[in-house]
């Protein structure tokens, strides 16, 4: 099923690979997982030739931080949200995060190393009330949501690489046969 549908996916994409919109955006902390499921997962969605947006790999020198964040956020279809013991001291994990929900993507929070409950923007000063409330309220619709929990020290990478994919590829699915029956209700039919 999955590579029927990648196949289908594939040749969509290179019609439109000039104007193509990410596939998946993945928020994260860097410190905590730049080096590990992050970039596995930019690797493994490139490999299946799903748009993946992962801020080292796309940005280049010169380009504006929260333009390009902010733009691919809203054109992706899905987002990864890699939750980790040192995400909630980033504002720009937060903002993201709020970002996306605010945007009602759809969301596949992974726990590494942090429980759910463990999530939640502290005030340090540096953010306005406004903005600790928003991230919050993010947190708190990512703690909601089902999710991937993984224990860096006894798991297995391979295995939440393959699951978070399973779930991505599941939800492009639903997604192109929801607009394909959006497409289809607007069609007119000929009375012959």
């Amino acid at each position: 099923m999955h590579h029927r549908f990648l196949r289908h996916y594939n040749r969509t994409l290179v019609a439109n690979r000039a104007a193509k919109p990410c596939d998946v955006f993945i928020n994260h902390r860097g410190i905590d997982t730049k080096r590990t499921v992050a970039t596995l997962l930019y690797d493994h969605f490139y490999r299946l030739n799903l748009h993946p947006f992962l801020d080292s790999k796309n940005m280049k020198p010169g380009d504006k931080l929260f333009d390009n964040i902010n733009d691919a956020i809203r054109k992706c279809k899905v987002g990864v949200a890699v939750f980790s013991p040192r995400y909630c001291e980033s504002y720009f994990c937060l903002h993201e995060l709020a970002l996306m929900m605010e945007s009602r993507k759809k969301v596949i929070p992974i726990f590494c190393d942090i429980k759910p409950s463990q999530l939640r923007a502290l005030d340090n000063g540096k953010c306005a009330m406004e903005d600790i409330r928003r991230f919050n309220w993010a947190l708190e619709e990512a703690k909601y949501t089902v999710g991937l929990t993984f224990d860096s020290l006894k798991g297995n990478w391979s295995d939440v690489v393959t699951s978070t994919s399973d779930n991505v590829i599941k939800t492009l699915i639903e997604m192109e046969g929801q607009k394909q029956m959006q497409r289809h209700k607007s069609t007119p039919m000929l009375h012959v």
